[in-house]
């Protein structure tokens, strides 16, 4: 990290200390808890655009939802409310299947399959994100999602009637070929939810359940390893027109830092967060082999319907990945 954060400063430097002529602050709402490392990695990148505009744009984030909750973030980009956030990519499925092409169940489990995918869909993503007036910045994926339950766990069957909290469209279904009942709660929330009752399960990294202490609440967790889906950072393609093309080459240059820095947080943060989980109390360990069995058949079930959603294009998607193995 040390390396890391010498590159971050070199980045940053790049451009004079000059005081600029005009100054423009751009607020950053993020989803997610100052602590998490998708926000730590968001304020680092901040800091290296304020620095190495030379001020000329100051970015200043807004954690936890504080600004704009998880939902409204992308609305509020496009419409010019903020200029610049963070959002859950997997969130907008609802608008446009091929959104949710990283929360396709038991397709790409690893960091390294999650990049094969990114790869794949890359450019629809931006072709989409561009059609909305928003320009990709960088996109970090989650550690693999696992399942969180407040008793034993050992089939779907014992599944069925349990309130899940879901976070987008897979989550949702998954809870009703479960038999579990769905939820919409936002990750700030998450404490909350789990203490009153309004949920007693979620399927999530373990970073999530570790940033919310849901060990207060919660017993188990089960290494399924579902998938990896990503955050990323946009900004309003009409305030990105209108930004220099040096400071442009700053943001690109500090946008790429952050990925890095993201991806390596991932990766470093998936051990530790875990320990984090059996520290508090929580049983951390693989599901039975007939719970695997069952979720596997359902996320046959799930990818079927996705890549009917998503249509040719989503199948490219998927070939290009799987033709990339």
């Amino acid at each position: 990290m040390k390396k890391l954060t010498n590159l971050l400063a070199a980045t940053a430097l790049t451009a004079t200390a000059a005081a600029p002529a005009m100054a423009e602050k751009w607020d950053m709402p993020m989803a997610y808890s100052a602590s998490n490392f998708h926000s730590a990695t968001g304020a680092e990148f901040a800091k290296c655009v304020t620095t190495g505009t030379g001020g000329e744009i100051e970015i200043v984030t807004h954690p936890s939802g504080s600004l704009f909750k998880g939902a409204d973030i992308k609305r509020a980009i496009q419409t010019g409310q903020a200029p610049i956030g963070e959002r859950l990519l997997s969130g907008h499925q609802n608008e446009n299947a091929l959104f949710g092409f990283d929360s396709i169940p038991f397709l790409a489990t690893s960091f390294d399959d999650s990049a094969k995918l990114w790869e794949a869909a890359k450019p629809s993503i931006e072709r989409v994100l561009e059609e909305q007036n928003l320009t990709l910045l960088y996109a970090v994926p989650w550690p693999p999602q696992g399942l969180y339950f407040k008793n034993e766990v050992n089939s779907v069957a014992e599944m069925k009637g349990i309130k899940f909290r879901s976070y987008n469209n897979a989550t949702s279904r998954l809870a009703e070929l479960t038999g579990m009942l769905p939820v919409t709660i936002e990750a700030a929330e998450i404490s909350q939810a789990f203490a009153t009752g309004v949920a007693d399960s979620m399927i999530s990294s373990g970073s999530t359940g570790y940033d919310r202490k849901v060990w207060e609440s919660l017993n188990y967790f089960y290494e399924v390893d579902a998938w990896l889906p990503r955050n990323y950072v946009m900004v309003n393609s009409d305030v990105w027109s209108g930004v220099s093309d040096a400071n442009k080459n700053v943001i690109k240059g500090c946008a790429e830092l952050a990925e890095y820095a993201g991806n390596w947080r991932a990766k470093e943060y998936t051990g530790f967060t875990l320990q984090g989980l059996r520290d508090g109390g929580m049983t951390v360990g693989p599901a039975s082999d007939q719970m695997v069995q069952e979720l596997k058949e359902i996320g046959v079930t799930m990818t079927n319907e996705w890549l009917e959603a998503a249509g040719d294009e989503g199948k490219a998607i998927v070939d290009a990945f799987n033709s990339s193995q």
